[in-house]
């Protein structure tokens, strides 16, 4: 009976330490769950964002290197590129400032959304693509695909594919704020351009380059080079009186690589419907910023 009690209080003693332990031990899991990957303890928890498309989180900054899946090639492997001269035409001070405004009111357009089915020319598709393809790239790797589709029936599965998932993300993903920041533009998951355009333009990232050899190469700064791409692309449609409205079909992007059967190393990053603009076309009244409300010289 002494020796139980004294016992007695060191058994409560241990008790309450493995007690104590299982409780913080028990904190630390639930704070590792709740951190996100790369997320400091104490630090604020990054908003979430439904609306951020799935398919384009693809790593694709990530350097080709690292990645040990495949047999990437080298640059020792590659042939140095040679310098020419080169000599761009000048033009007098009042050339200069009469191009520029004239350039100024060619792309000061707006969005069209309601497309004519009336053809255009093939060749005057390519040579607006070709324009595109004039874009700097990183390492001038050139991480772009233009798929362009007339058939009228893969651009009706394409409307197919947008439209449902267009409906899911104003209905859930977008949410209230942004569905109503569009009600004003008069836009929502109804897009029948896409069977009536003439052509539909998909412009694909490469997040990294297959050699004619098989082997991977790099593309550095891939979504940056193809959005300056899709920029001249714009630019030359409207150079050549065609319109299109900029669209990025959200969690899209895999059906429609798999339906044009690009492949995995391809990321969806625009849709263009390419045409003449309807007779009965008509587009919002809308407003630019002022020059001193997009720039500050220093």
């Amino acid at each position: 009976m002494a020796l139980l009690s004294v016992l007695t209080p060191v058994l409560a003693v241990v008790l309450c330490v493995v007690i104590g332990f299982m409780l913080v031990r028990s904190r630390e899991t639930e704070t590792t769950s709740t951190t996100s990957p790369g997320e400091t303890e104490g630090a604020p928890k990054a908003d979430f964002r439904p609306w951020v498309d799935q398919d384009l989180k693809d790593g694709t900054e990530t350097n080709g290197k690292d990645d040990e899946d495949g047999d990437w090639v080298d640059s020792n492997e590659e042939e140095d590129i040679l310098h020419v001269p080169y000599s761009p035409p000048g033009y007098p001070v009042e050339t200069m400032l009469e191009r520029s405004k004239d350039f100024y009111t060619l792309m000061n357009q707006r969005s069209v959304r309601f497309i004519s089915p009336e053809p255009v020319p093939r060749e005057v598709i390519n040579n607006v693509i070709c324009t595109a393809g004039t874009a700097p790239s990183g390492a001038h790797t050139e991480p772009w695909m233009f798929v362009v589709v007339s058939d009228p029936e893969t651009k009706h599965q394409i409307r197919r594919i947008v439209e449902e998932e267009e409906e899911v993300n104003y209905r859930q993903r977008m949410g209230d704020k942004w569905v109503q920041d569009l009600s004003r533009l008069r836009t929502n998951w109804i897009k029948e351009y896409l069977d009536v355009a003439p052509y539909l333009i998909l412009v694909f990232k490469q997040i990294y380059g297959i050699l004619p050899n098989g082997k991977k190469r790099t593309h550095y700064y891939n979504e940056i080079s193809v959005s300056i791409s899709c920029g001249l692309l714009l630019a030359a449609l409207q150079n050549v009186g065609l319109v299109t409205v900029t669209s990025t079909p959200l969690n899209c992007g895999l059906q429609l690589r798999l339906l044009l059967k690009r492949p995995a190393n391809e990321k969806l990053l625009m849709l263009l419907p390419v045409g003449y603009p309807a007779c009965e076309a008509t587009v919002p009244d809308l407003k630019r910023k002022p020059l001193d409300g997009i720039v500050v010289h220093i």
